[in-house]
């Protein structure tokens, strides 16, 4: 019984859809994820003067924490800018997928 619906699923077109646009969406904030991480760990290969400096004279907090900080802030928020997408647009498109399936 299970593989039936399997095989209609995968040839239902809005299947496709589903895949297509999720799977779009998840490498688009991958990316970003990606291009951040990899400009971080090239400042600190290539500018780690710059990342040590400090934010203001006599303290030592330096411009590396707070980037490092925000990268890790803007990770938690495209994880949150996901979940919310997936609970809302593709939770409904699975919806309407298996009522077409089952219906």
């Amino acid at each position: 019984m299970n593989d039936v619906i399997y095989q209609r699923i995968e040839k239902c077109a809005q299947f496709t859809t589903l895949v297509r646009i999720r799977q779009r969406f998840a490498t688009l904030l991958s990316l970003i994820v990606l291009v951040l991480y990899i400009t971080f760990i090239l400042l600190i290969a290539f500018a780690p003067d710059w990342l040590g400096t400090p934010l203001w004279q006599g303290t030592s907090v330096t411009r590396g924490i707070p980037a490092g900080i925000g990268l890790i802030v803007i990770s938690f928020l495209l994880t949150g800018v996901y979940v919310w997408r997936a609970n809302g647009e593709f939770d409904r498109l699975t919806r309407e997928l298996l009522q077409e399936v089952n219906g």
